[in-house]
């Protein structure tokens, strides 16, 4: 090749790149439905209005030292957490991977071959000779019509989907701890409830008893007092099952065995505490999983691209400079030096059976299923943001006037012991008020318990202390900065 074509193809190679275009839709973020305010947060009062949005560490502001001690384990312990950081971590190569694709591979060969020509082969020295090669060779198939920027593209949106997903999980564990501990909390109340009550009954059966001894008092009121006790220590041991099952639930999402976890009874102290709550507009930038299923649509944009470029052709470059010698002492020298262009070769599919065709209305297919999940995600998370402040409403009634439900039985009980001992009234009174009063605090601590459920609820349909800005960027998602870069706290050494 002459100087000036040498010059020709270099300066061919440099302008293809800057001629290349990228095929395929430019993503825009699709719309979704979304009213001016939620239907249930009218008159809703927040403890902080100033506050719009909720902290980082959201299960603060139950005020229990215990849980805070808790949750502060779970992003660095719950083994799946641990797995969707890995999973993290694979999305991010593969954006390593496609950005590699963008650049020429280069090789470095050595060879040597020993050999003797064949007789009667006319060959300027005859025997047996050695060859010694060594080459450098470089191949690339520049980007023309923009597959790999879009593979590129793709990688990245699902990287930071990945990176969504994460924190989803995050929150849904932390979550679930949070309610766990608030159910375990309850049974501690009702236990103590029962505790109470079995206190109460078997002071009962004594005055009963005394009553049956002077015979004011007939047996039967005996065994029905005997009865009602031992029904009540039953209710009181078959809490112990659900307890445990909550206090192992508990362990493991924090990555313990639940042989490691001993969580021992305490009073359940705390109310639900005052929520923010924004506009639902804002609700989209707070979910990690509508930020997941957003990301998502654009990884499938982008896809449509990749298999728009396959109806295009492909230019494939490669060349080589080397040395080769019989003898390795002379072997870098420029007389044994030797260089080639080549080959190259431009292809064009023009016949596939339909194959691309195919996967490029696949493609479409993919991104319009993506899209009507987005929204469906967005509609499910107004739906459980409705849920919950209608449960916090509701229950906060009901609990109003449950409390004078709770007085009134107890006030019964009091009258009726009083006309029991005085013998005005049968046993079966007592009974029947006893059963009552029991009923009634049962019910109320069950309300409490619902109420804190649902506190924990509503925050994680609000998404937690989570937003949009957490997410890695599409430069960051290569790998430079970790996971843990990107979490609502650090993690616990």
């Amino acid at each position: 090749m002459r100087p000036r074509q040498k010059t020709a193809a270099v300066c061919c190679l440099l302008v293809l790149p800057l001629a290349a275009c990228t095929v395929g839709p430019d993503y825009m973020r699709p719309q979704a439905t979304i009213s001016d305010e939620f239907k249930e947060a009218k008159g809703w009062k927040p403890a902080q209005p100033r506050d719009s949005g909720l902290p980082g560490k959201w299960w603060e502001i139950f005020g229990d030292p215990l849980l805070n001690s808790l949750e502060e384990q779970v992003a660095g312990a719950n083994q799946s957490v641990i797995q969707a950081e890995a999973q993290y971590r694979q999305a991010q190569h593969l954006v390593q991977s496609a950005q590699s694709s963008l650049l020429p591979v280069a090789t470095l060969t050595g060879s040597f071959n020993r050999f003797k020509a064949a007789t009667g082969q006319n060959v300027a020295v005859a025997g047996v000779r050695n060859l010694f090669g060594q080459a450098v060779g470089i191949a690339w198939e520049p980007d023309l019509w923009g597959r790999v920027r879009r593979q590129l593209e793709a990688n990245t949106d699902s990287a930071q989907a990945s990176a969504a997903t994460l924190h989803g999980l995050i929150l849904s564990s932390q979550a679930t701890l949070a309610d766990n501990y608030f159910q375990l909390k309850t049974l501690d109340a009702q236990k103590a409830l029962l505790d109470e009550t079995i206190a109460a009954f078997t002071k009962t059966l004594e005055i009963t008893k005394n009553r049956y001894a002077v015979g004011v008092a007939a047996k039967a009121d005996v065994v029905q007092a005997e009865t009602q006790l031992e029904t009540v220590r039953a209710q009181a041991i078959d809490l112990g099952v659900q307890r445990a099952k909550l206090e192992h639930a508990i362990a493991v999402l924090i990555g313990k065995t639940p042989a490691e976890l001993a969580l021992d009874p305490a009073p359940l102290n705390a109310q639900p505490p005052g929520i923010p709550v924004s506009l639902p507009s804002d609700l989209l930038e707070r979910r990690p999983d509508i930020a997941a299923a957003e990301r998502q649509i654009a990884a499938a944009n982008a896809q449509i691209g990749v298999a728009k470029a396959a109806y295009y052709p492909t230019l494939n470059l490669a060349g080589t400079n080397g040395f080769q010698s019989g003898d390795p002492g002379n072997l870098f020298t420029m007389a044994r030096r030797y260089w080639s262009l080549g080959p190259a070769g431009l292809a064009l599919t023009l016949f596939d059976g339909g194959v691309t065709n195919a996967q490029y209305k696949q493609a479409i297919a993919a991104y319009d299923a993506s899209v009507a999940a987005y929204r469906q995600t967005v509609l499910t998370g107004f739906q459980e943001v409705e849920d919950n402040l209608a449960a916090l409403r509701i229950l906060e009634q009901e609990t109003q006037v449950q409390d004078k439900a709770v007085a009134n039985a107890k006030q019964a009980l009091a009258l009726t012991n009083n006309q029991y001992q005085a013998g005005t009234v049968s046993y079966l009174n007592v009974m029947t008020a006893q059963t009552a009063a029991l009923a009634n605090q049962q019910t109320a601590v069950q309300l409490l318990g619902q109420r804190l459920s649902a506190a924990v609820q509503l925050v994680k349909a609000l998404g937690g202390g989570w937003n949009e800005t957490l997410l890695p960027t599409a430069d960051q998602a290569d790998g430079e900065r970790k996971w843990t870069d990107y979490l609502i706290l650090p993690l616990v050494e």
